[in-house]
């Protein structure tokens, strides 16, 4: 036991050979090749990066806060240089920067989520228990209640089709949920439960019930799991989260309607007064007919029009109101002005949509295929321009000129051609 408890530690300080424990004063562990052969050896959460990579530098004070939070606990959050140690990125499959990901045993799991240090850290207390975790006391309920915006809870006896299908979809979203087991006891001091056994989550202190009945005993089991799965990737969402590029991909799996305010933040996270005021009232809105709209509509705000601009493939003024079709990719606007919307008004228009009597934009036809990466491509090259303007001109010029005279000694050397042999000299014979 000794020998073993001696190998493990020998591993952990190969792992980081050659550096400090830790980076730059913080809790980060700088690893190396040796990583290779304790990656089984506990749970880690690491960072792949790239010394000259943008993001990678921008996460690291957020990586190091990471590191803090997670000192006292057996999970030990490092990174690795890909382009020292590529034989560590080849053996994860790094292909993007920065990669991160949580490493339990033979298993990793990666990321793909908002860069704070709340996700992050929410990521890693999902993965490193068990799929379902044991809730025993009455008050733990209360404590998940005030640190868990939403959870999952199976009530009952854990046995039955219904376990084992809520086991399987903790399995698979435990990435991206909590998932709990409690007894029927000590649910019904804080639910109101009426049958059991029961599957419900617990979002914005509200809860609602996954809809099981004993018909489900008498189906194959492949119809309760779909039906659970669809429930579970449709209520892990707020009911009005912040949008980005991050989690939109997600967001659309739920096939819902996906209703978007759009305003701007500036890079203090800040919203113009007359945006934050338009943004407010959709989400009082939103919170009012929850219940109506809770089956059809998914509901959020971007703070980078850019995503807006994408969807609707057009510039959008700030504050406006988008609706996106998650199967079909059209989308909606509102005729009116979004600064007079009216909590009617969106009533009005929502209704519009799901009664398909609203104007329909985009698709996926291929003319709309062709016009969006077209604009997306030109897009992606104003940023460039806007951002490093000479470096954005040399990489298009060069070609460009390169291009230009290839093409110009092909055309030059045709017309040189043509000319000698046009221009052969005649010699006639004097008598």
């Amino acid at each position: 036991m000794f020998l073993n408890q001696l190998k493990c530690l020998i591993f952990l300080v190969l792992a980081v050979l050659g550096t400090s424990s830790a980076v730059d004063g913080s809790r980060v562990l700088e690893l190396s090749d040796r990583f290779l052969d304790v990656r089984n050896e506990g749970q880690w959460f690491v960072m792949f990066y790239a010394p000259w990579c943008a993001h990678c530098k921008k996460l690291e004070p957020v990586w190091a806060h990471v590191a803090q939070a997670l000192f006292n606990t057996n999970i030990r959050v490092g990174r690795v240089d890909c382009t020292r140690f590529t034989a560590v990125a080849q053996a994860f499959k790094v292909n993007a920067y920065p990669t991160i990901l949580f490493i339990k045993g033979p298993y990793d799991y990666a990321y793909n989520g908002d860069r704070t240090k709340d996700e992050l850290i929410h990521f890693v207390n999902r993965l490193s228990g068990p799929p379902v975790q044991q809730v025993t006391r009455a008050d733990s309920i209360d404590i998940l209640k005030s640190n868990n915006p939403i959870f999952f809870t199976y009530v009952g006896k854990q046995d039955g089709i219904l376990w084992d299908v809520f086991y399987s979809a903790a399995e698979v979203y435990q990435p991206h949920s909590y998932f709990y087991a409690t007894s029927v006891e000590i649910a019904k001091r804080h639910f109101d439960i009426d049958t059991v056994p029961a599957a419900l989550v617990y979002k914005e202190r509200s809860h609602y019930y996954f809809p099981y009945s004993d018909s489900f005993e008498l189906i194959e089991p492949v119809h309760l799991n779909e039906s659970l799965f669809r429930w579970v990737n449709e209520e892990r969402f707020p009911t009005f989260p912040k949008v980005t590029r991050s989690n939109i991909h997600h967001i659309l799996q739920t096939k819902k309607y996906l209703v978007l305010a759009v305003v701007e933040e500036n890079k203090l996270s800040e919203i113009a007064a007359h945006e934050q005021e338009f943004r407010d009232m959709v989400e009082i809105f939103v919170h009012k007919n929850k219940h109506k709209y809770h089956g059809r509509f998914q509901f959020g705000w971007v703070g980078t029009p850019d995503l807006a601009h994408s969807i609707a493939m057009d510039k959008l003024a700030t504050p406006h109101l988008i609706v996106l079709n998650a199967s079909t990719n059209e989308h909606h606007i509102p005729e009116d002005d979004p600064l007079q919307l009216t909590p009617e008004a969106i009533e009005l228009f929502l209704d519009s949509i799901h009664n398909q009597t609203a104007p329909v934009f985009g698709g996926n036809s291929l003319p709309v295929r062709i016009y969006r990466a077209w604009f997306e491509a030109k897009h992606s090259l104003y940023e460039m321009w806007l951002g490093n303007p000479v470096l954005t001109s040399v990489l298009f010029g060069l070609p460009l000129g390169f291009l230009s005279l290839i093409l110009y000694s092909i055309c030059c050397a045709d017309i040189l051609d043509a000319d000698e042999e046009e221009e052969e000299p005649k010699h006639e014979k004097k008598e």
